[in-house]
């Protein structure tokens, strides 16, 4: 008995070349098939790596030898100057003693009368030295009121003419807060991620009762006060040869939008050596006008990821372009989950560059580029040459396949560091930057407006920029603020956290 066809037999055609068609088509299909399967798994392994696995992206270091390459460091960032603390050997372990510029209390434990006594002769043993031990111990900050007394005068003869002593100047008029309380304010909420609401609670058990409404004015007024140095710090990131930039999302409150919530951005721009500021700007949203209007005139290296709205600002012929290789990386490293020799080849070469820009880490910018001329140059040429051959077998839409397309196609600005020793082959200068606005946002949760944004820009400016001169924000903050609330002039230039200098007192 013969089998029945299906329908899908009986009804291809005869004609071998229409035949072959649909076979070409089948196949083309089944090929777009595959690479969104591959996509939805590799976005199902971020999302469990995201949600359980580990952060860092690290490489086994005895994989890297399957390739020829000898096992190097993971992609350095900048060095950072250990802190001004010694350390004591206890067996095994460090100890770490407490830094000598912190204030001391020092208590002396002598001997009683009878105890100086030596047991043995019975005359009075005489001191020989010390020991000394240390501990940390912590005074509670505490609000206080400061009153200023104004003394007035009259002439007891003609019973008038009186007369009171100029006072203080407040850094706001007729304002509650002095200095020190502002500077508190501000460097708790943006240094220390402490939202309103807390600082609220904080001074109630102080037993000073200051609503966060209030609070909030004082930060406009204090922003205010520091705008004129704000845009100072900006003019001079604004002057830099290179600017590393970045930006974040965080919410802001608009009553218009469906869900009174809205997503705005935070930007960061990082001058070059000249000019070390880090200055953040708020937009409502994240088009391109943002970071067009911030620039302005700049010309020079602005180097930033592969975000499309920086490309009328490359245009225009002023700036040229430096791309990320820790992002070209990152989607190596993302892309191992289903390709994990291409995408371990493509993290060794890479590992390649990073060791040679440690070795050129203590170098002058000019012996850094020939460093990089010499040693980078032909490592990058080698992994293009990978990258073209993998576009040729790799599914364009697969983790791999967008991996290597990004490269590719940001390959001029991933090769734009070699030109210039000041440049950095990635942008974590200013992700690291950002991180402060990252984690600020997960405690204050929102922005209440578009001035509260800008406040919040203002204010993490001057905290950034402190942290980047190890200078106290707070320190900083109180003597700024009570000389900009002076009415005579200042130069401002002289009050930037990288010149200044406190006030004698």
């Amino acid at each position: 008995m013969a089998k029945k066809s299906t329908p899908i037999v009986e009804n291809l055609p005869d004609d071998t070349e229409q035949l072959k068609q649909i076979v070409c088509e089948l196949i083309s299909h089944l090929e777009e098939k595959d690479g969104q399967l591959e996509d939805l798994r590799g976005q199902l392994q971020l999302l469990l790596r995201a949600r359980y696995g580990r952060k860092a992206e690290s490489i086994d270091a005895g994989q890297l030898l399957l390739f020829g390459q000898q096992p190097t460091a993971e992609p350095i960032e900048e060095s950072v100057e250990p802190a001004a603390e010694e350390k004591v050997a206890t067996g095994q372990h460090g100890r770490k003693k407490p830094a000598r510029e912190l204030p001391r209390t020092r208590i002396i434990y002598e001997l009683a009368g009878s105890e100086l006594c030596c047991p043995e002769c019975g005359d009075k043993r005489s001191k020989i030295g010390e020991e000394i031990s240390e501990q940390y111990d912590y005074v509670p900050a505490s609000v206080r009121v400061i009153e200023h007394v104004r003394c007035k005068y009259a002439c007891g003869k003609c019973q008038g003419n009186v007369e009171t002593a100029q006072g203080a100047i407040k850094p706001i008029e007729k304002g509650l807060a002095a200095a020190g309380m502002l500077a508190y304010i501000a460097t708790s909420k943006f240094a220390d991620h402490l939202p309103l609401h807390r600082l609220e609670s904080i001074f109630k058990r102080q037993g000073a009762t200051i609503s966060r409404s209030t609070m909030c004015d004082w930060l406009s007024s204090t922003v205010s006060l520091l705008e004129p140095l704000y845009e100072r710090m900006k003019a001079r990131v604004l002057d830099s040869r290179i600017v590393w930039t970045d930006d974040t999302p965080v919410n802001m409150q608009d009553r218009e939008h469906e869900r009174n919530m809205r997503e705005a951005r935070i930007w960061v721009y990082i001058g070059d050596e000249k000019n070390p500021f880090t200055v953040f700007d708020f937009t409502p949203s994240r088009k391109r006008d943002g970071p067009k209007n911030f620039l302005g005139d700049f010309a020079g290296y602005l180097q930033a990821d592969a975000f499309a709205g920086y490309d009328c600002i490359y245009a225009g012929g002023n700036v040229r372009e430096v791309a990320c290789m820790a992002h070209a990386r990152r989607k190596f490293y993302d892309a191992q989950t289903s390709s994990k020799r291409s995408s371990l080849e493509a993290q060794s070469l890479i590992q390649s560059l990073y060791a040679i820009e440690k070795r050129a880490a203590l170098l002058s910018h000019d012996e850094r580029r020939r460093v990089r001329q010499v040693e980078a140059k032909p490592v990058l040429d080698k992994f293009r040459a990978w990258l073209q051959e993998q576009r040729l077998y790799s599914l364009p839409k697969s983790p791999i396949g967008k991996a290597v397309g990004y490269a590719l196609n940001n390959w001029t600005a991933l090769c734009e560091y070699l030109t210039d020793g000041e440049l950095t082959i990635d942008n974590n200068r200013s992700e690291r930057a950002i991180r402060g606005i990252a984690i600020g946002r997960k405690n204050w949760l929102f922005a209440g407006s578009q001035d509260g944004g800008h406040n919040a820009a203002v204010l993490s400016s001057f905290i950034a920029t402190c942290k980047q001169h190890k200078v106290n924000p707070q320190e900083y903050l109180r003597d700024v603020l009570t000389r900009l609330g002076r009415s005579e002039m200042v130069d401002l230039d002289r009050l930037l956290p990288g010149t200044w200098t406190p006030a004698s007192l």
